[in-house]
């Protein structure tokens, strides 16, 4: 694989994720309203109920809206890596993704290539919403917007790499479209992006380990800690293991003589 020849490849595998963003206007609209719902009116209703004490990365106590930002950022990453896999479902089923993965380039970069691409055009909308999040009062340092980065691409990878893992398992689009609903609120749920862990110690000791070792729950930590200039060692190994490990995995599942496809004939 020559340097130039994987350039190109990543060029025109990041220029087709763009267009086909910026095309999808609903898909780009929902992106945004969808925490800013969360975060205007399931917020704002928590707020006087939900009281929080000093929990880490904060040094005092905070609202319930700053509290849920980096959550609700984890969530924006978790949906878009979810649509950008059944996208992948979608040119399965069309072909064009077996088109793709017949390149003459290694199978594991055109994939990670993939990966990345999605990673890239989801970003600007993130740091959209971090910026309208400041009309609720939830400021962190500059600095922070900028530290943040590599925990965004690093929690972005990963569950993009999870969504590319359940993409390739799937036989059919309508069957991705309902193992999403069935992936995506346990995950989100059942972690630390709406209360801490010592609030879901109260619910329950079961809730809150399941929320510990929620993957979702280190990305979410890891992002949080970033924006308030702290770096959490631990969220961060778990988020590397994790993206390591389904990467991995997504990348067998896409092999035409291993993965599932090796049961459908290779066909898209």
């Amino acid at each position: 694989m020559k340097t130039h020849h994987a350039l190109r490849a990543l060029h025109g595998i990041l220029q087709r994720e763009m267009l086909r963003t910026l095309r999808q206007r609903a898909r780009l609209f929902s992106a945004m309203v969808r925490p800013l719902v969360w975060l205007a009116i399931f917020a704002a209703g928590f707020r006087s109920v939900l009281g929080l004490s000093i929990t880490p990365p904060y040094q005092t106590y905070v609202l319930y809206e700053v509290y849920v930002v980096p959550g609700l950022v984890a969530m924006m990453l978790l949906f878009h890596a979810m649509a950008s896999s059944l996208a992948m479902v979608y040119d399965r089923e069309l072909g064009s993704m077996r088109l793709l993965l017949t390149a003459p380039l290694p199978r594991w970069y055109l994939l990670a290539a993939r990966l990345l691409a999605s990673v890239i055009v989801g970003l600007p909308l993130v740091y959209l919403f971090l910026f309208v999040a400041r009309f609720w009062d939830v400021r962190p340092p500059i600095l922070g917007y900028v530290a943040v980065f590599p925990a965004l691409v690093l929690s972005g990878l990963m569950l993009g790499a999870f969504g590319l893992l359940v993409s390739s398992i799937s036989t059919q689009m309508e069957n991705f479209a309902g193992v999403m609903n069935f992936v995506i609120f346990p995950m989100f749920f059942a972690s630390t992006a709406l209360y801490p862990i010592w609030r879901l110690a109260e619910a329950g000791p079961v809730l809150a380990t399941i929320a510990a070792w929620n993957p979702f729950s280190s990305a979410v930590e890891l992002i949080r800690f970033a924006l308030y200039l702290r770096f959490d060692v631990v969220s961060m190994l778990v988020v590397v293991a994790c993206l390591g490990a389904f990467f991995l995995a997504a990348v067998v599942g896409y092999d035409p003589g291993r993965g599932l496809w090796s049961r459908r004939g290779g066909e898209g």
